[in-house]
C-alpha cells in the first residue's frame, strides 16, 4: 500500500547542509479550508492556540555509522539500526552501505565484516524475513563488543549520513533540543521534525499558553524502500504525558505531534476514542487509510521523499487533500527537503480527515 500523495522532488531542493540557524528554516502552515501560509519556524507559536499541547520525542541520536571492510577487502559502512524485537541483546539490525552511500546488494548470511578495534560483525539472517540469506536490505547481525555497543559507537561511530549531504556535519547538528541521553541504544537517526526547535521557540510556546509534553520513540534507519512499511520500534509514553494529552483534549485543546515518531507512539497508546494510556514496548502500528489517527490533531513535520511510508501517516492525520496541497506548494515555493530542510505544520479539521484520509 502506498500514499495517495505523489510528486516529483527536484534534486536541488535537497538540503545538503545544516541551516545557519535552526529556527530560521521556513514553515508552511497548512490548515484545512484556509489559505496556505508561508512563514518561518519562529512563527510556530503564533500558528497555534493557547491550550494546545505540543508533544515531542526525547530520543537521542546515536553515532550509528561505522566504517569497516568485507572479507574480500572492500570498504563498507555499517549502519546500526538498533536492537531487533524478541531477539535479546545479542542481535542488532544493520544496513550495509558503500562508502559513497549506495546500498550493498550482495550481502550473505554468515558474512563477517571487520570493524575497528578488532570487532567483527557477523550477518546472521535477513530482516525482517529471516528466511532471506542473500541480498537483504537489512540484516540481523551479531556485534559482540566488550562494554556494550553504545559505548563503542560513541568512541568510533559517526552520525548516519546520506548522499544528499555535501559534507560531514558535526554530531551536535544531529541532536534536538529535547534529546535526553540514555544507557540504552537510542535512535539510529535523528527525530528530525524537532530539529528546528530552539530554547527561544520553546519559551515562546509556553508564554502563549501552549503546553509541551514528552515521550520516547527510538527510530531505526529511515532509508525505507518505496512502498516498504515501517518496522517495529521501541517507545514509551509516560503517565504524565498521557494525562497531559487527555487533559488538553478534554479542555478543547489540540494535540500537535512533532514528527511521525511522536504520532506513532501516541496512536499506539490511544484507545479508539482517542484516550491515551501510559504504555511501553514495541510498536508495529502502521497508520494509513485503514487506520486513521484518533488522538493527534496536528503535526509538525519535515518534508518526506516521494512514496515514503511517512506520507501515509501524514494522510492518516491530515487527510489526502490537505497533505497533497501542502506538498504541491512546497515544491512550487522551493522548500528544502530532508533532515536539515524546512518544516510544515498540518492542522486539519477532524471531520475533513474522516472524509479524505
Amino acid at each position: 500500500m502506498r500514499a495517495a500523495t505523489t510528486f516529483v522532488l527536484p534534486h536541488d531542493l535537497e538540503a545538503d547542509a545544516p541551516p545557519l540557524t535552526r529556527d530560521g528554516v521556513r514553515l508552511l502552515v497548512a490548515r484545512e479550508r484556509r489559505p496556505l501560509r508561508h512563514a518561518r519556524f519562529t512563527d510556530l507559536p503564533a500558528a497555534l492556540r493557547p491550550g494546545d499541547l505540543v508533544v515531542v520525542n526525547t530520543s537521542a541520536t546515536e553515532p550509528a555509522a561505522v566504517e569497516g571492510h568485507r572479507a574480500d577487502g572492500r570498504p563498507v559502512v555499517v549502519h546500526v539500526s538498533g536492537p531487533a524485537p524478541g531477539r535479546g541483546e545479542s542481535s542488532v539490525v544493520v544496513e550495509l552501505r558503500t562508502p559513497d552511500g549506495q546500498r550493498v546488494r550482495d550481502g550473505r548470511g554468515g558474512e563477517a565484516v571487520r570493524l575497528p578495534r578488532g570487532v567483527v560483525a557477523v550477518l546472521v539472517a535477513g530482516h525482517p524475513d529471516v528466511r532471506v540469506t542473500e541480498g537483504s536490505r537489512l540484516w540481523l547481525a551479531r556485534i559482540p563488543v566488550e562494554g556494550g555497543l553504545p559505548a563503542w559507537l560513541a568512541a568510533l561511530g559517526a552520525p548516519i549520513r546520506y548522499a544528499h549531504l555535501s559534507g560531514r556535519p558535526a554530531p551536535a547538528e544531529y541532536r534536538t533540543v529535547f534529546a535526553v541521553p540514555t544507557p540504552e541504544f537510542a535512535s539510529a537517526e535523528m527525530p528530525s521534525a524537532a530539529r528546528p526547535f530552539t530554547p527561544a521557540v520553546v519559551d515562546a510556546l509556553r508564554a502563549r499558553g501552549i503546553g509541551i509534553a514528552r515521550l520516547v520513540l527510538h527510530t531505526g534507519v529511515s532509508s525505507l524502500e518505496a512502498g516498504e512499511a515501517p518496522l517495529p520500534e521501541r517507545y514509551r509514553v509516560p503517565r504524565e504525558t498521557a494525562d497531559a494529552v487527555n487533559a488538553a483534549r478534554a479542555a478543547g485543546g489540540r494535540v500537535v505531534a512533532v514528527g511521525t515518531t511522536v504520532t506513532r507512539a501516541l496512536e499506539t497508546a490511544a484507545d479508539a476514542d482517542g484516550s491515551v494510556h501510559p504504555a511501553t514496548g514495541w510498536t508495529d502500528l502502521v497508520l494509513g487509510p485503514d487506520r486513521p489517527a484518533t488522538v493527534v490533531d496536528g503535526l509538525v513535520t519535515g518534508w518526506h521523499e516521494p512514496q515514503a511510508s511517512h506520507l501515509m501517516l501524514l494522510e492518516a492525520v491530515a487527510g489526502v487533500r490537505l497533505v497533497g496541497r501542502a506538498y504541491r506548494a512546497a515544491v512550487e515555493r522551493r522548500y528544502r527537503w530532508h533532515e536539515f530542510g524546512d518544516s510544515c505544520l498540518l492542522l486539519p479539521l477532524r471531520a475533513a480527515v474522516g472524509r479524505n484520509g
